[in-house]
This record gives C-alpha cells, structure tokens and sequence, in this order.
C-alpha cells in the first residue's frame, strides 16, 4: 500500500472515531479507538512508541513517546485541547525530523466538527523508504 493510501485511511479512520464518540474525552480514549479503527483496516499500528534522542554519538532515552504510529511511516500526534498551539506543531515536525519519517498528522479531538482538528505536515525526510512522492515545482 502507498503511504497516500495508507494516509487516506487514517483521515477516514480519524473522522469515523470522531463521528462516534464525539468531543470531551481524554487522548488515551480516542488513541485506543483509532488504533481499533486502523487495525481493523488491516494496518500496522504501534503505540506510544518510545523514541529515544540521538545526541552527540550517544543513544539518550528522553521518555519521549510517539502517540501512534501507522505502517512503520505515519506519525498520529493525538490532543483533546481546546486550542492547537504552534507547541504542538513543533513538536510533531521535531517527531518526524527525529524519527525519519515524512507524514505526520496533529489530530484535536477536542473539536465539534473533525476537519478543524486536522493538521496534515510533511517533512521530506530521505531516509523515509515510503516518504511521499516528490512534488514537481511549477
């Protein structure tokens, strides 16, 4: 499956869960229904995956945790947060910077309708073996 594909089930996927449980719950609730969601679909999920820190030749583990990742190549960073700040943003690009990878989604389920709470970004990473197709330049 093409990382497009594999990105456009979890955007069905993300507004399948929204549309059944709706605003109000904590991350972990909508983070176990997505990977539900996905797994059903027949993709690889992972969550809460430990990255550690590369940092001057050493290996350091950060705690940091990757909230879900999808076919070993899509980043999902999951809020239920009445407001999506530039925070946020930085910490999925450091993510994708960090892990390789080159799709990552911001998803606030704190939102009454989904598409507000959708934040595509991609960060053309070579190491990436499925990172998306470049774009030709017009």
């Amino acid at each position: 499956m093409e990382i497009e594909d594999v990105a456009a089930e979890v955007v069905d996927a993300v507004f399948k869960v929204h549309t059944a449980l709706g605003p109000g719950l904590l991350e972990s609730a909508y983070e176990t229904c997505l990977t539900h969601e996905l797994q059903k679909r027949g993709l690889r999920c992972a969550r809460q995956v430990a990255m550690p820190l590369e940092y001057d030749g050493a290996c350091i583990d950060t705690g940091f945790r990757l909230d879900v990742v999808v076919e070993d190549a899509i980043i999902l960073e999951l809020k239920a947060v009445e407001q999506v700040l530039p925070f946020h943003q930085a910490q999925l690009l450091t993510y994708l910077k960090l892990s390789g990878h080159s799709i990552g989604f911001l998803l606030n389920f704190n939102v009454k309708h989904m598409r507000d709470g959708i934040r595509r970004m991609v960060l053309n990473n070579p190491t990436d073996p499925l990172r998306a197709p470049s774009r030709p330049s017009r």
